[in-house]
């Protein structure tokens, strides 16, 4: 399972701590679609490109990387993005990435629409075809 990491998980030590292992970057990519914003900690906010790491986890480091990113405290949402050829626009599966509460976090932007940051940043990433690519 691939996750798109754009912040402290990029660095290898981090990665290291929270996964209580060494981490598998496979590769750089870039999300297509969403920025990278700075408030107390970096977030995602619509529109732009943000060029970052591929990380490969196993399924049950996912709960690790939630608790990490605060996902059961609001702080972080986990949604799923697509993941195409760097080439064409073949789909290629789907890629994990964390988003923050740009007002929890202090950080200028905010996410269109109704209901809970995860099912608003989930609905632009399939509204506006929101997608990863890898950089090769």
């Amino acid at each position: 399972m691939l996750v798109f990491v754009y912040g402290t998980l990029t660095d290898r030590a981090r990665a290291r701590e929270v996964l209580g292992g060494a981490p598998e970057f496979v590769a750089d990519a870039v999300l297509e679609g969403c920025h990278r914003v700075d408030g107390d900690y970096p977030t995602l906010v619509p529109g732009g490109t943000c060029a970052r790491r591929l990380l490969r986890v196993q399924k049950p480091d996912l709960h690790r990387l939630d608790a990490y990113e605060g996902v059961d405290r609001g702080l972080y949402a986990r949604v799923t993005v697509p993941f195409r050829d760097p080439v064409g626009d073949a789909s290629v599966g789907t890629v994990e990435t964390y988003v923050g509460d740009p007002d929890a976090l202090d950080a200028p932007g905010s996410w269109p629409g109704e209901g809970t940051l995860a099912e608003r940043v989930q609905a632009y990433v399939e509204n506006e075809g929101v997608v990863v690519r890898r950089l090769d």
